[in-house]
């Protein structure tokens, strides 16, 4: 019982190391062609937006947002792939409540 409790608190180090290493590290989505890009880190913070000014066209907003949102939800999806991926490699693939 002691090894496996040891084993379980050396899984949780682990996991608390990989979730700060994933928190710094980032993905880009881009929408439009490029058009606007959005940089997400581990933690599904919007780190960066960049939207070129071929993009803004005060006759069409609505273009603008959908692309925005575009980008912004491919690059959460990315991070989630992200994260989920680099916590695998520390849980050999258990799915752990409360871990992401």
């Amino acid at each position: 019982m002691a090894k496996m409790m040891k084993q379980v608190q050396k899984m949780q180090s682990e996991l608390v190391r990989v979730q700060e290493e994933v928190a710094e590290k980032t993905v880009e989505a881009t929408a439009g062609g490029g058009a606007v890009r959005a940089v997400v880190n581990g933690r599904l913070e919007v780190k960066a937006l960049q939207i070129s000014p071929e993009a803004i066209d005060p006759e069409d907003p609505e273009l603008l947002a959908d692309l925005v949102l575009a980008a912004v939800n491919e690059g959460i999806r990315r991070a989630q792939e992200m994260v989920q991926k680099e916590m695998a490699r520390v849980t050999g693939g258990l799915s752990i409540p409360g871990v992401f």
